[in-house]
């Protein structure tokens, strides 16, 4: 467990680091360049070097499948009862999918080490890709439906450099083409720098938030969602599900992570009240902090 909360630990500190730089440096930080500089650059870096790590291997894939359509289907059966409570199109934008984009990488990765073992990092790998894809297209899609038309959705999807970079990594990785070490130095060394950089936004956009802005009905249908109804859909289903006691775990583990910081870059990016995410972010970051150790005894139950 040590693994995690060292995770945690570095985790909290550059969302820190960034809430005091906007504080002493005010307008000379902006926020928009640094999510521009993160999205279309830096998070390629990371996917393309994730992916690269290790070989594909076929046999591992049904975690994640079973991941995605459970994810899929929560969406599905929730998106009726968005429709009725929330009015506002950026608002039912954000009901419909924050909850759904969880913090499988930078948190749920490392604690998926300390609970399971450095076995488990090949699943916990896979879960992520399937969460990015998640990210970068119903993500992209919804939080740009907050302002933009169906089609303009649509086309948002495709002009994000990154799924195009993950299905360029996986037909490299298929094919077995390894790269010279300097070169995945340099892959490194930007998939670091996305990670920082994605919680230094987030330190940024937590300063700019107000206590006004906070919509409580949204607050509320979010981390009930992410904390209630996740968790027992995912349970329920998992029960049926014909994979490995320790698969389910990995699958249930990662579908209760908080609110990803990734929330908070597509709703910048988008104009979706980045200020109203960023606060479900951070009230989901600390509701996970004091809810996992309710949920984690679960996972010897399967």
């Amino acid at each position: 467990m040590s693994t995690a909360i060292i995770a945690i630990f570095a985790m909290y500190s550059f969302i820190l680091i960034g809430f005091s730089a906007k504080k002493i440096f005010q307008d000379d930080i902006h926020a928009k360049t640094l999510n521009l500089l993160s999205v279309y650059f830096l998070q390629p870096f990371l996917t393309f070097w994730g992916l690269m790590q290790r070989p594909i291997d076929l046999d591992l894939i049904m975690a994640p499948l079973w991941y995605l359509l459970i994810v899929i289907t929560i969406l599905i059966v929730s998106l009726p009862l968005v429709q009725l409570l929330f009015k506002n199109p950026q608002e039912r934008s954000i009901g419909s999918i924050a909850a759904l984009i969880g913090n499988t990488g930078n948190l749920g990765i490392p604690l998926g080490i300390a609970i399971f073992g450095i076995e488990s990092v090949p699943y916990m790998t896979l879960i992520n890709l399937m969460n990015v894809f998640m990210v970068y297209t119903f993500g992209v899609f919804f939080y740009s439906r907050g302002s933009f038309t169906v089609k303009d959705s649509v086309l948002n999807i495709i002009k994000l450099p990154l799924l195009w970079f993950a299905m360029l990594a996986m037909l490299v990785n298929i094919n077995g083409i390894t790269f010279h070490e300097s070169i995945s130095k340099m892959l490194m060394m930007g998939a670091y720098a996305s990670m920082v950089v994605q919680l230094l936004l987030f330190g940024i956009y937590l300063h700019e938030a107000k206590a006004g802005q906070i919509n409580h009905k949204l607050l509320v249908w979010v981390s009930s969602m992410k904390f209630i109804v996740i968790p027992f859909i995912t349970y329920a289903a998992l029960t049926f599900i014909p994979l490995a006691s320790e698969i389910k775990a990995m699958i249930f583990m990662e579908l209760f992570m908080p609110l990803a910081v990734a929330n908070i870059n597509l709703s910048s990016l988008y104009n979706c009240r980045p200020q109203s995410v960023t606060v479900l972010v951070f009230v989901t970051s600390l509701l996970f902090l004091a809810l996992m150790f309710l949920y984690l005894p679960l996972l010897q139950t399967f």
